[in-house]
């Protein structure tokens, strides 16, 4: 049996959160884990994460991305069940809670201050942070947790979460620059303290790997 689980990263609070749900039912019966559930005869991988996800969470339109297969003997007491997991990503402002279908409840959680969870997910989230982590130093997707314009400041603090580390705020917007993915917006962010923040907008919001790493 095989089925499909999504770790889905998100900022909030100012701080990397990853989304789960609260089991409806059997096993774990009312404890945390990721959304996710058994893939359906005919159904592609991808669409069935997408649809458990939905289901589960009521959060659609999310980047997502294959992550690893998990399948150790006894990560599941209903049998031998193999999990594909994925990687998604999505800005907190475009998500709608809603739990539903086999979740009681669901909610986001810092990644730095987990509940007790569910088979081995803990251990699937681990992984996916690893891969998160590598995922921004050579390609665009940062632009997946952030708003549709942003500030170099905003942007700076999106990898600092990731990373878990402060970063030189003169080398980083260098480099950001540097890589060609961002352009300028006509529009500023004025502040009561601060002289008005200059916006910028990735350039393409499609995946793109680039040629030298963060």
């Amino acid at each position: 049996m095989v089925t499909a689980d999504v770790v889905l990263f998100t900022i909030e609070g100012q701080k990397l959160a990853v989304l789960l749900i609260k089991r409806k039912g059997k096993p774990f019966q009312g404890m945390w884990a990721l959304p996710g559930g058994f893939i359906r005869m005919g159904e592609e991988l991808g669409h069935a994460a997408i649809r458990e996800l939905k289901e589960e969470t009521g959060v659609g339109s999310v980047y997502l991305e294959q992550l690893y297969t998990f399948g150790g003997v006894k990560r599941d007491p209903r049998g031998r069940i193999v999990t594909i997991a994925y990687l998604a990503l999505a800005p907190r402002h475009i998500m709608r809670l809603n739990a539903s279908y086999d979740a009681v409840d669901v909610d986001i959680f810092p990644i730095d201050n987990l509940p007790p969870l569910a088979f081995d997910h803990k251990k699937i989230i681990e992984y996916a942070l690893i891969r998160l982590r590598n995922k921004i130093q050579y390609t665009n997707v940062a632009w997946s947790l952030l708003p549709s314009v942003f500030s170099l400041g905003e942007i700076q603090k999106v990898y600092e979460l990731i990373w878990g580390k402060h970063l030189d705020k003169r080398n980083f917007r260098k480099k950001i620059i540097s890589l060609g993915i961002l352009k300028k917006v006509s529009a500023v962010r004025s502040g009561l303290r601060q002289r008005p923040a200059q916006l910028f907008a990735f350039k393409t919001k499609k995946y793109t790997e680039l040629r030298r790493f963060f």
